[in-house]
């Protein structure tokens, strides 16, 4: 195989159900878009992409899931929030998530981060907007 590169500003933000679901979707606008730079998942690799979450106002997305493969995630723009939306201490800029680690994100405002699984993605559990106010209880 040779190398990959790609212009990732030439490459479309496209819709995220396929891998997150309905739920990436809230009153008919994406909330959840990427950007596919790489899947070699047919060649027994991995599949890397640019995920942005774009939250409703005054609300924030709610998404667990479960590790198929190990999840390499680093935060470009913004970063996960607490229940009550405030930025978490403990967001870094890079986590990894190893394959069968169950694990959650709230995103409160609009993030971008560049996500690299070495196999299978993850299974989405659940992906659910909620209010902010409601979300601490």
């Amino acid at each position: 195989m040779s190398s990959v590169r790609v212009e990732i500003e030439n490459v479309e933000w496209t819709s995220a159900v396929p891998f997150y679901g309905l739920g990436a979707v809230y009153h008919g606008q994406e909330i959840v878009q990427l950007k596919v730079l790489c899947d070699r998942r047919h060649e027994g690799g991995g599949i890397t992409w640019i995920v942005k979450f774009i939250p409703p106002a005054g609300k924030l997305i709610k998404i667990i899931a479960v590790a198929l493969s190990d999840e390499h995630v680093f935060i470009l723009e913004g970063g996960r929030t607490t229940k009550s939306g405030r930025p978490s201490k403990t967001s870094g800029g890079y986590s990894l998530n190893p394959k069968g680690q169950p694990h959650s994100a709230m995103i409160a405002s609009e993030m971008t981060a560049l996500v690299v699984y070495v196999g299978e993605p993850d299974d989405v559990k659940s992906i659910a907007v909620v209010d902010i106010a409601a979300s601490g209880k």
